[in-house]
Order: C-alpha cells, then structure tokens, then sequence
C-alpha cells in the first residue's frame, strides 16, 4: 500500500503573478544569519489549499528561491504526483540570473510525465524537470496547481529542509465551516490566524526569517525532523465513499467498510485448509502452518488501486492469483484464518523508515503497509505477509515500536506493535584460520544468522552471483578482499547459516621483522563512524537493535608463537555492551579470539547520543589493535 504523501515543492498563485513583472531576489538583501551554513534561500513562498467540497479540492503553490552552492541542487528537480485522486493541472519553472532577470521559461508541455507503477496494475504519473545550472548561486520561481477528486489526504505545510533559509512563506487552508479541519505542528510554534469568510473558515500559518537548520545524520524521517504542520479532515469522500476520520474508532469503522464481504473462499479450499491444520495441537501452530503455506506458495506484488490502495482484492482473488499486495495477502491471511475460526485483525501501520509512530491523540493517515494481528489468550503473533523468508510471528523492523491501527467490527483501535529486541536480530560466527609460514591461509567461516541479518543474507548473499557475493562480503561483512572465496547454505540447521571459505595471500595486516600482526578478527564487530555528538538536537537511530558474537582461530604456522595478545576488554553505556578476550592454546599453537556486541534499542534520545558514540568510538578503537605472533628462536 504506497503512501499518498504531498510534497510541496516550491511555486505561484497565477492568479497574483501571471502577468507582474519579475521582483529582483537579490542576496545581497538576504541578512547573513540565513546566509551562513545556507545551500537555499526561499525568498518568498505562498500555498493555498482550498477545499471547495467533501471531495473536492484545490492546491496551489509558488515559490521563489535561490540555491547557492552544488549542495542544494537537489531543490532545482520539480516532481509531482499524478493519480485518479490528485492530479498535476498546471505547472511553471521561471529561471532568473543575478540581476534577476528572466532567462529561461518552462510550461508543463515542456516537462516529461512517465507512468509509475511497481506492480500489474499502474499506479499513475509523475511529472518531473530538473533546472540545468551552468553555475551557482541561481534563482528559480516554481508555480503549479493540483486538483483534488478525494479528500483522504490534506497536503501539510513543509516549511524548511535541511540547509534551507526562509524569508517569507505561507500556508493558506480554505475549508467549509461544516467540514473544518485539524491540525498539528511539528518541531515550531505556530499558530494560525483563523477568519471567516461566507460558508469558509480560512486559516493562515506565516513564517519569516528562519534561519537554515543543519542536518543531523541518523535522525527520524523528513516531516518529524524538520518544522511544519500537519493536517487531516473530519469528514473525507473518496472514490464516492464518504468516512470521517476524527476519531481512530471512526477511522476504522471507514476501513471495515471497506472488506466488507471480501473474505469468502469457497467451501473446497476451506476444506484445503482443514486438512492443512488437522494434525496441529495448537491454534499457535495452526497459524503457522498457514503462514508458511502462504510463503511457499504465494508472492508479493505492489499494487495501489482502488480506495487510496486501502481496499484489498477479495479473497478469493488472491487464492486464485496466488499473489497480491501488503493488504492483499494480510487480508488473505485473515480470510484464511476466519474460515478456521481463528480471530485476527488486519492493521494499518507506517513502516516509513526511522519515522514517528501514529499519534493517539491525532487520527491521520499516515499509514502506507498494511499486517496482520491474532490476539491470544497469553500472547499475540504480528504476522508480516508479505516476506517470504520473515520468521513466524515476527515483524519487519521498520514496523517494531510502531502504533498499528487495528480494524475491528467496533472499528479502529491503536496499539503499540512488539518493541525489537537485540535477541531478535543475531549474528553469529565462527573463523578458524589455517595460515602458512608465508602469511597466506584459508579462512572458513560459520556463520549463523536471525532476524534483519537472515533477511539480508538470504536476498543478497546467497541469492546474487558471485561478483555480488564479493561485495556483500567486503562491504556489508567487512572482510578485507579475498583472492578467492565460495559461499553455501547450510539447510541442515534451523536456522539460516552460511558456509564461507575464504583464500587470501597475506592473513596478516602487515610484518615487521620476525612478527606478524594478525587482525582482532577476520572482520570488524563495528566498523563505521557514528556522526559527531556536539550539539545533538535529534535522537540517533540504529537500523535495528543487535547481538554479535564473532570467534576467530589463528592456527599459526609451524614455527611460530604468540608474542603479544590485547588485553581482555568491557566496555558498556545504558544501550550498549562490548566484551572481548583472547588467549593462546599451546597444543594447538593456536590463537582465540572472541568478542560479542550488542545493541539493546535502536533509538538513542540525544541527550545520551554522546556517551553511545564515545562507547562506539571505544568499540571501534579496540577493533583496529592487533595480535602479535612472531617466529620462535
């Protein structure tokens, strides 16, 4: 289900501006406080959203701004979205240079419009044209309106991006006073100036001289980062079905509309199913059955039509089929399950990566991915349905330490989905290294693998060639480059686990003399750089929280020992742990290694960001030591 997200790229009233002439955006009148640390300025911006209907509305949009430096060249790409529900109407890109005369012009005939879709049924449009600069600083005026045939979605007001100055902007919402509508600001104080005007309610949200805010690496999504204004309806009508969403309960009761009488499957295939469970001795057992048949059997496909992408195809579709989309295969799930007597709920959740949860006390749909929910007794499973290789009753971790939006019969409920747990996501392996007297050695390594970590190997290490593999293995592993390597899967395990051998030329990092310096393992626990931790104002994310056990066995070569080995290691902060410890086996001439990591959340308030990225640091720090071992005699 893809998320119908305005994004408000700079533009102008053509009612206002059709026929001025040009103002002089001059940098020069830009105070220095928005100038430094600046790749945009926004000189002026006007917005009016105007809702003339229960499902008609109308969004126009101008902007004037300056980028001024490679950095901000991203701004100069106009880019919208077309679809049965909000259409490109018109559109305009004016080019001004220093002196601020025009020196190019571009109608919507002049852009190019391409169809956009991911799965068998085509999603829409999207209109696009990037300003080409032959230098920096340039000016630009973007003027575009979009029409409305559904009001599911109120566009919000997207004030600032990251390293972009704003001296004037405005968001003007028209709506009917019978309609009203809601709103919720975002990292600002703000508030509107509300009049009336006839049957309207007019409210205006004005900023002006907002000084640019710098990006800070690893923080939640765009429209939580950066400050705007969100809003919603109370009452909406789209493709001809009217809902109201000002409650969550009222939200839902729209969405269980929606599968109403979807979920039939004819008697034979309730049979098929019967039969599937019969010898299962628990109702836990019974869904697994069904999940595992639907991952062998069925396949994930994109696909957004009808009602926003929110009504799935029947049930018996899908049967039929043997694919579908989020909701589509969640609510085969769901049918599945119902004609076993078996209770579930599908759930409307955000699965945006690093992005807020839904807010309880302000019903929007901000939802784009749709899973499923079976109560228990004494446990709930959370099924994901559309992974073909997710664990059972696991969750995908851009939908952990969310709010889904269950659809009852009583309508719709929020509740917190399962927190992600370092014991979800492991990644375990064992090196023993059998090395030569000139340095050079075979490496095999085990490794075990759940969670994120079994994902990623099964799509993109065991499933790409072998030039692919390479890269996953010096990249995403961090082995140094091999001079020749195999890869198998192991199936005799439960788990996924991955059989590597590995040929190098030189084992060692480098000599010196007699000595050798060995790495601290065949690859690094922590390998990257945390972003700086001055003046943090945003809490850090992690992918996913984790656990990393790695053991590494040198066997030396014939006539050499241990000469220095580091010193055992604890280090710890309140979201994190590193231990390690190494010593030497003399019947085996040997040299252990071992170390585990493990990362408890992945988010990090930024109050405690500086003690993380010092553990961090310390991590990375005792993973570029060495072990010595040199020749006896």
């Amino acid at each position: 289900m893809k998320k119908r997200i305005c994004f408000l790229l700079p533009l102008v009233f053509f009612c206002c501006y059709g026929n001025a002439q040009p103002p002089v955006y001059s940098l020069s009148a830009v105070p220095a406080s928005l100038k430094e640390k600046a790749s945009i300025i926004t000189h002026e911006e006007d917005i009016l959203f105007e809702v003339t209907d229960i499902d008609r509305a109308t969004l126009t949009v101008h902007k004037v701004f300056t980028v001024l430096s490679k950095s901000g060249k991203d701004a100069l790409l106009f880019n919208e979205y077309s679809n049965k529900i909000v259409k490109l109407d018109d559109a305009e890109i004016k080019v001004y240079d220093a002196a601020g005369k025009q020196v190019a012009k571009y109608k919507k005939k002049d852009m190019f419009t391409t169809a956009v879709g991911e799965g068998l049924v085509e999603d829409g449009s999207v209109t696009y044209f990037e300003v080409q600069a032959s230098g920096f600083p340039i000016t630009v005026e973007f003027n575009y309106v979009q029409e409305y045939r559904g009001t599911l979605f109120y566009p919000g007001y997207f004030i600032q991006s990251s390293a972009e100055a704003v001296q004037r902007s405005s968001y003007t919402a028209k709506v009917p006073a019978a309609l009203g509508l809601r709103y919720k600001t975002k990292n600002i104080d703000l508030q509107p100036v509300i009049t009336q005007e006839d049957k309207y309610k007019i409210y205006k949200w004005s900023v002006k001289d907002l000084a640019p805010i710098e990006y800070e690496e690893g923080a939640v999504s765009f429209s939580a980062r950066y400050p705007g204004v969100v809003l919603a309806p109370n009452q909406f009508k789209v493709y001809d079905v009217e809902g109201d969403m000002s409650s969550w309960q009222k939200f839902g009761m729209w969405e269980h509309g929606l599968i109403q009488g979807l979920d039939a499957l004819p008697e034979e295939r309730k049979q098929f199913f019967q039969q599937l469970v019969k010898n299962a001795a628990t109702e836990r057992e019974k869904i697994k059955l069904v999940y595992e048949y639907l991952q062998k059997n069925f396949r994930y496909v994109s696909i957004q039509l009808g009602i926003g992408g929110f009504k799935p195809f029947p049930a018996l579709f899908t049967d039929q089929k043997k694919y579908g989309d989020c909701k589509g295969l969640s609510f085969y799930t769901y049918s599945v399950l119902k004609a076993l007597g078996i209770k579930s709920y599908v759930a409307l959740i955000n699965r945006e990566y690093n992005d807020e949860p839904a807010d309880p006390q302000f019903p929007c749909n901000e939802f784009n991915h749709m899973i499923l929910c079976v109560p228990g007794k004494s446990d709930t499973i959370w099924l994901e349905c559309t992974g073909k290789t997710h664990d059972f009753g696991s969750l995908d971790p851009s939908t952990y330490n969310r709010n889904a939006l269950l659809i009852t019969e009583q309508g719709g409920v929020l509740v917190p989905t399962p927190s992600d747990k370092a014991g979800s996501n492991i990644f375990s392996s064992k090196s023993v290294v059998e090395m030569a007297e000139d340095g050079s050695g075979r490496t095999k390594t085990m490794i075990e693998v759940s969670g994120e970590y079994k994902e990623d190997f099964i799509n993109h290490l065991f499933a790409e060639k072998s030039d692919d593999q390479k890269i996953f293995l010096q990249r995403y592993i961090k082995f140094k480059q091999p001079d020749a390597f195999s890869v198998k899967q192991n199936n005799d395990h439960a788990k996924t686990v991955a059989e590597i051998e590995l040929l190098f030329e030189k084992i060692q990092e480098f000599t010196a003399g007699s000595k050798m310096f060995l790495g601290m393992g065949m690859y690094k626990l922590f390998s990257f750089d945390l972003p700086t931790a001055k003046e943090r104002r945003l809490d850090y994310y992690f992918h996913h929280p984790l656990t990393k056990t790695d053991t590494t066995v040198y066997k030396l070569p014939a006539g050499y020992v241990k000469d220095v080995l580091p010193e055992e290691k604890k280090l710890s902060c309140a979201y994190a742990g590193f231990t390690a410890r190494s010593w030497f086996e003399e019947k085996e001439n040997a040299v252990y290694i071992t170390a585990t990591l493990t990362l408890l959340t992945n988010r990090i308030p930024a109050a405690k960001y500086a003690e993380v990225k010092q553990f961090f640091d310390d991590v990375k720090k005792y993973n570029a030591g060495h072990v010595v071992v040199k020749k006896a005699g």
